[in-house]
């Protein structure tokens, strides 16, 4: 029998001060002269229910991934979780602070695997999303795109208030057209006034073009790294599968987590209830963040309930994928 390295049930606590790593314990200095917060980020029995461990068949990789990989099974690679959960916490730790210091994260997820979480918890945390086709110069022709979601909101707005009156039939089936196709295609980045501080995405070689948009911009790049990714194209990695629904959906709840974490420092940090690093430029609460912190946050990576593990649904995902590029 195969086992995964730190496969206990306990959850794992993770200091969040700068340079932690999984499984450092503070020492005596430390708890004199810093604030320590422990959190449990995610545990290694959520990650393996979620068939987070399953990469791609053994024929279908990256070599450049091999330092993540544990073992293979079957044919099958094995993703390290013990390395996962601590790119977990770094990723965890840069956009909690991204976010409390004014920035916003972009959910990018356009594979029918990762669509209903991409929204849910991007709408959970107020932050703008990509699930369906992601458009060639949605980033680096931020100005044209920008155009066309303030003919949205035009066209919406005319919906609203009886614009479509005295039009024909005609005319009236165009505009409602127009609005739909520009609602499903840019409906999720609709507040989106600027380019975002960083994108988070599942399945960078499908949203590859992204992934070009946002290095080209020097926008820093979360993602979920399978077998047949490539890590140098990623700044904050997770490895981790891909394209089973219940790890995508695992993975994203921990990211909207921590940007739910990041607008609490945020409004301590606006009501003077905690202390503003130095230079940092922080900017007013959002009417959506306002609303955000009147409701209780779901705790960081609440496991869905009674779930049976994703063993066979990974492998038979990964048979779909194509082959990667070496």
């Amino acid at each position: 029998m195969w086992a995964v390295p730190g496969s206990g049930n306990a959850p794992l606590r993770v200091p969040h001060v700068s340079g932690a790593r999984v499984g450092d314990q503070p020492g005596a200095d430390d708890k004199l002269h810093m604030k320590v917060k422990y959190m449990a980020v995610v545990t290694m029995k959520q990650l393996l229910d979620s068939g987070a461990h399953f990469g791609h068949q053994t024929r279908r990789w990256n070599p450049k991934m091999k330092r993540f990989i544990f073992t293979d099974r079957n044919g099958i690679y094995i993703i390290d979780l013990q390395q996962t959960l601590t790119y977990i916490d770094q990723a965890y730790e840069f956009v909690k602070e991204t976010v409390a210091h004014g920035g916003t994260i972009l959910f990018v997820g356009t594979k029918k695997q990762a669509q209903e979480s991409i929204a849910s918890e991007a709408l959970r945390v107020g932050m703008p999303y990509v699930n369906q086709r992601w458009l060639g110069g949605m980033l680096t022709n931020f100005s044209t795109v920008h155009k066309r979601l303030q003919r949205l909101k035009e066209l919406e707005t005319m919906e609203q208030t009886g614009g479509f009156e005295g039009r024909t039939k005609k005319e009236i089936l165009m505009l409602t057209r127009e609005m739909t196709k520009l609602d499903r295609t840019l409906g999720g980045i609709r507040d989106m006034s600027k380019v975002p501080s960083a994108v988070w995405i599942v399945d960078t070689n499908k949203e590859h073009i992204a992934v070009g948009e946002a290095r080209k911009l020097n926008i820093p790049v979360i993602a979920i790294l399978d077998t047949n990714c490539d890590p140098d194209l990623v700044d904050y990695p997770i490895p981790g599968n891909d394209d089973a629904i219940r790890s995508a959906a695992l993975l994203t709840r921990v990211i909207a987590s921590a940007v739910a974490e990041g607008v609490q420092a945020r409004a301590g940090q606006n009501t003077g209830a905690d202390t503003k690093p130095e230079g940092a430029a922080g900017e007013p609460l959002a009417e959506w963040e306002q609303e955000l912190l009147t409701q209780a946050t779901t705790p960081a990576a609440e496991a869905p309930a009674a779930e049976a593990p994703a063993a066979a649904e990974a492998p038979a995902a990964a048979d779909a994928e194509t082959p990667a590029q070496a």
